[in-house]
């Protein structure tokens, strides 16, 4: 998948604050970051941070839960994840967008308890997902040309649970013809 504007500066920002820690020294700084200006795929920019830990903002606990009843749960931008996310939502619609959320765990658990609602999943390019734990009664569920196979050093998640009238969307970000990113 080819790399964006946005994904090589993720990464740039990445390399810095690695370096403002001290995992990286001057030479391997500049090395990693003319690479990461110059990267075509995502694959290549990944490589240039595997061996770094994930970019914190502020702590990702272990596990979460969200509940709603009539309304809607919706985490989108810069958004801490956890290791295991429990989402139960009772006719509402459940929106979680990992596209700029800050993951310091290679594989996430998602489980779903959904009831009169449906659920979508925006991932960053490269990422993955496994959907084969989850059932849906009433309604559909759609993958969108995400594999289903962990990507080396990407983000992959295992999602589990069920949907009662109602259904499961795993998707990348949508392109948008009107801008030149």
């Amino acid at each position: 998948m080819r790399a964006s504007d946005a994904d090589r500066e993720r990464i740039t920002q990445q390399l810095q604050q690695a370096f403002t820690e001290g995992r990286l020294d001057q030479f391997e700084l500049e090395e990693r970051l003319e690479r990461a200006l110059s990267a075509k795929v995502y694959g290549d920019l990944v490589a240039l941070v595997d061996d770094l830990p994930a970019a914190a903002a502020g702590p990702a606990r272990d596990e979460v839960t969200l509940e709603s009843t009539h309304d809607s749960i919706r985490r989108t931008g810069d958004w801490a994840v956890p290791r295991r996310l429990r989402i139960a939502s009772k006719h509402g619609a459940v929106h979680l967008d990992f596209t700029e959320a800050v993951v310091p765990h290679r594989v996430v658990e998602v489980a779903f308890d959904l009831k009169y609602g449906a659920a979508k999943i925006v991932l960053p390019p490269g990422a993955s997902a496994d959907i084969d734990g989850f059932r849906s009664d009433w309604g559909s569920t759609s993958v969108a040309d995400v594999p289903g196979r962990q990507q080396p050093g990407a983000l992959h998640l295992v999602i589990v649970g069920q949907s009662k009238y109602g259904g499961l969307t795993v998707r990348y970000p949508r392109k948008r013809w009107f801008t030149q990113s």
